[in-house]
């Protein structure tokens, strides 16, 4: 089943299907600036904020994402499937190139 996820930062949305991560779909959108990184939980460059929809996690690098930070909605992009639509904000060295590469004003102050 796809679900539609909305990239809160810019405003973007896309497709996504439940056996897929959402980095994965975000990929798709197919254009530059968005950070891929290793696609397996352990670089950290993928870090978003997840803040409305229900999505499953896979283990993902303790030291780019805390206990606290996940109970937040804080994730790897890399390492999340969603169940539902999502809403999300990008984080880091995501929310740098996303935002970069759109050049868009509205994506705000750069957070950890």
């Amino acid at each position: 089943m796809k679900h539609q996820i909305l990239i809160e930062d810019t405003g973007e949305h896309y497709a996504c299907d439940e056996r897929e991560s959402v980095l994965d779909g975000m990929a798709r959108l197919g254009r530059r600036g968005i950070p891929v990184g290793c696609r397996g939980g352990g670089c950290g460059v993928c870090k978003v904020l997840i803040t409305d929809g229900r999505y499953a996690a896979s283990v993902m690098s303790r030291a780019h994402v805390s206990a606290e930070e996940l109970a937040e909605g804080v994730v790897l992009a890399c390492r999340v499937m969603p169940h539902s639509d999502l809403c999300v904000q990008v984080l880091g060295k995501m929310k740098k190139t996303v935002c970069k590469a759109r050049g868009d004003a509205g994506c705000g102050a750069l957070q950890p």
